[in-house]
């Protein structure tokens, strides 16, 4: 199920606890949408954590997309604002933005997801057009838990399931569908940057009955 991207900018968070496959998931949509003609750029607010930025940095480029990334413990609703900004400057028409993955810290991280997501809203008519959870399909109730904590702190609009490598793993989707009524966009197949797929239901299904 893609994302309608009609809008002179469109801005999507990506939510995920540390460990889920966020900073890969970020860099394949990055690829994903660059080789389909959008003007992608990237915004590092998962500030808490220099790894993160670092990390971030690297898959920036290597998608050959730019990348707003601060410094550790910077701001990241200022990072965000400063991200459409230069979005803007650049006439980049889509913003993907990397946010805390902190769970256990679930306050702290509400509030500054409620934070980024005003500051967007103000900057952007009806932004984030997008709230996409990442969930490892590896860790199978695990990632069922943490989508019901992300759904409850933040406006969840759809799922990336990463790591599915295969359809032994794929119980999750139909769980994500049932217990959360979340839409799945996309999967992660793999480790490479083009190992991304639109989500196609019927093709899914039909792979469970071949196995």
């Amino acid at each position: 199920m893609a994302i309608d991207l009609p809008r002179l900018l469109t801005v999507i968070l990506i939510v995920g606890v540390n460990g889920s496959g966020k900073t890969t998931t970020i860099a394949k949509l990055a690829r994903y949408y660059r080789e389909r003609g959008r003007k992608v750029m990237l915004a590092a607010a998962d500030t808490f954590r220099a790894a993160a930025i670092d990390q971030l940095k690297i898959w920036a480029e290597r998608a050959d997309v730019p990348i707003v990334a601060p410094q550790p413990g910077a701001d990241p609703g200022a990072v965000v604002y400063d991200a459409i900004r230069s979005s803007q400057s650049r006439k980049a028409d889509l913003l993907i933005v990397d946010t805390a993955g902190r769970l256990h810290t679930k306050y702290n991280l509400m509030e500054e997801l409620r934070k980024v997501r005003g500051v967007a809203s103000k900057r952007v008519h009806e932004a984030p057009h997008e709230t996409l959870l990442v969930l490892d399909a590896t860790t199978g109730q695990n990632a069922l838990e943490q989508a019901r904590h992300f759904k409850e702190a933040v406006e969840v609009s759809g799922v990336v399931v990463a790591k599915l490598d295969g359809t032994a793993k794929g119980g999750i989707v139909f769980a994500i569908a049932q217990e959360l009524g979340l839409p799945v966009r996309f999967v992660g197949t793999g480790e490479t940057m083009d190992d991304l797929e639109e989500f196609d239901p019927d093709a899914f299904v039909e792979g469970l009955f071949e196995e």
